[in-house]
């Protein structure tokens, strides 16, 4: 009797631990868009989903690549809603948790030239940059269109 007892024990422990450790939860503050730099976390490193405009006012934008010197070219490519663009905002976060917030012209071929982090010498790659790319329309709606890393 007092094995199975013990065993008992032993067994609603080992449960009662295992779904204490599935039940944790996480909170998460945002993070601040004011002024044009600041510093983050590294978790901010990970890119979230985006959005697809509606096809009447879709609009597009280009994220180049990363050169040595750690230069992101994003460029308006235009689109069906160009027109109705009020505001398209470029958000970097540097890899060591920095930020730089751009505005971007709503005139195709408008292009802005971000600082990011440079290639370590003697690396074929460099650390990797976050670039996100945010629409805000005339009607006030805002879609975040883009959301990559660039090493």
């Amino acid at each position: 009797m007092k094995d199975s007892a013990f065993i008992a024990i032993i067994l609603l422990i080992c449960c009662a631990a295992a779904v204490a450790g599935c039940t944790s939860s996480q909170t998460s503050s945002p993070g601040s868009t004011a002024g044009t730099s600041g510093t983050t976390s590294a978790s901010s490193l990970t890119t979230s989903p985006t959005v697809v405009m509606p096809t009447n006012i879709a609009v597009s934008v280009t994220v180049g690549q990363k050169n040595d010197q750690g230069t992101i070219p994003v460029t308006f490519d235009g689109g069906a809603g160009q027109d109705n663009v009020n505001t398209i905002t470029v958000t970097l976060t540097r890899a060591d948790g920095s930020t730089l917030t751009k505005t971007l012209g709503s005139d195709k071929g408008d292009q802005v030239l971000l600082a990011g982090t440079g290639r370590t010498p003697g690396t074929l790659t460099g650390a990797a940059d976050r670039v996100q790319v945010a629409v805000t329309m005339n009607n006030g709606q805002t879609y975040n269109i883009i959301d990559v890393l660039r090493t």
